[in-house]
């Protein structure tokens, strides 16, 4: 069989999930043209298969993609429940037919190229990236690799965000509309990590009710369903009135340990594997968006198509503190949240976990949480980097990311 003669482009991405969908739409956003791009990807991504929720500020260039936004939600602990106004955000959710519609649009516009294989090989020499695909071959100037990839240096401190929810469908009104649960921390709480549910209400009679928790390891596929039914009830929701229409599973990794944000010189990781996710909190998708945005108006001005670090190296240091507290013991979440949210204003907090606030925001922030348990784990956190620097192969070398629980016919997985 003859060999396909290589296909050169400018740009290629390798991987058409989330992070290079978001790339594809900036790009036609930013009116990129004459960029000769290629999308490598074995599986062409349509339909529901994640759910986004994040907050940002009304006309971000996403209200006509959101399924639904909330300006109030609540937080509850088992001693309270406080609404919260997040004026001038929103908090707001996202489904992922609508991204991979405007990025199949932003693909025709691009005449981009699609490789349906995944890649085998993308091998770097500094001038250009071949990446080997199937039977095919392509040169690129550049490549933005989204494809999950386990941390280059393992943590000190490795949780898993890992998650149950189920879209459920309601014979009359239930639900309200304008207020979404955020964090709802009266769930059991798990002897090691932390646990919480909340509720997405798109209608009076369409939700997405969910059950997370923070801990080291996964549940069984039937530890989740009954702490999601658990949960549905403890909302006073009445199961009789109520059709599972779809399930979502995920897993999300909350470490420390540092990921290869640029593991060549023209190769550039996006997504979780190039640290968009807050180790702290697991939310994934403003980070991607920025960092898409950033892209598209590098590559429009004739520059190299490499964002900003997702998350400044200080938030980096303060995630790893707050997850090595937790850990530890040395303080509870649903406390750890609650004191946030209730000394300081709520637009504060959610622009503090989004990675976007001053150092001075910062210390006021920290200021409000206990101080003792976190000195702790500040000072046991710069032993543990001394330690590892004098005795670093007493460290474990590999963690490895777990797929989701989704039984015989979950479907998976969403993304915060």
């Amino acid at each position: 069989m003859p060999t396909a003669p290589p296909v050169d482009v400018d740009l290629a991405l390798v991987g058409g999930g989330g992070a290079g969908s978001l790339v594809l739409a900036a790009l036609d956003r930013c009116g990129v043209r004459g960029l000769r791009v290629a999308v490598v990807d074995p599986v062409r991504r349509r339909g529901q298969d994640r759910t986004w929720a994040f907050w940002g500020r009304p006309d971000d260039g996403l209200d006509s993609l959101l399924a639904a936004s909330w300006s109030q939600v609540e937080v509850a602990t088992p001693g309270r429940r406080r609404v919260l106004d997040l004026a001038p955000l929103r908090y707001a959710m996202l489904r992922s037919a609508a991204v991979y519609d405007q990025a199949a649009t932003a693909e025709h516009r691009l005449g981009a190229v699609r490789v349906a294989a995944p890649a085998r090989a993308v091998e770097d020499d500094g001038d250009r990236v071949t990446i080997r695909a199937g039977g095919a071959t392509v040169r690129a100037s550049w490549v933005l690799d989204s494809r999950p990839r386990p941390p280059r240096r393992v943590g000190r401190t490795n949780w898993l965000q890992h998650f149950r929810g189920w879209w459920l469908e309601a014979d009359r009104p239930l639900f309200d509309p304008g207020r979404a649960v955020l964090m709802d921390f009266r769930t059991p709480q798990p002897a090691r990590g932390v646990s919480f549910g909340y509720l997405l209400p798109v209608t009076d009679r369409y939700a997405l009710v969910e059950y997370t928790e923070f801990t080291p390891g996964l549940l069984t596929d039937a530890g989740y369903d009954a702490a999601l039914a658990g949960y549905r009830d403890q909302l006073g929701l009445d199961p009789g009135r109520l059709r599972v229409r779809e399930v979502e599973n995920g897993v999300i990794p909350m470490t420390d340990g540092r990921f290869d944000l640029r593991p060549s010189p023209r190769v550039v990781r996006l997504g979780t594997a190039g640290g968009a996710t807050r180790p702290s909190t697991g939310f994934t998708f403003a980070a991607m968006y920025r960092q898409a945005g950033q892209i598209a108006e590098a590559l429009a001005a004739g520059r190299a198509p490499v964002p900003a670090p997702a998350y400044p190296r200080r938030h980096r240091w303060l995630d790893a503190v707050a997850l090595r507290a937790l850990d530890r013991g040395g303080v509870g979440g649903p406390d750890f949240f609650d004191r946030l949210f209730d000394r300081n204003p709520a637009e504060r907090v959610l622009r503090f976990l989004d990675g976007t606030t001053s150092p001075a925001e910062e210390v006021a922030l920290m200021g409000t949480t206990r101080l003792s348990p976190m000195v702790a784990a500040t000072v046991g956190d710069a032993a543990a980097r001394l330690r590892d620097r004098v005795v670093p192969w007493r460290r474990p070398t590999t963690w490895q990311i777990p797929p989701p629980v989704t039984g015989a016919t979950r479907r998976s997985p969403p993304q915060r």
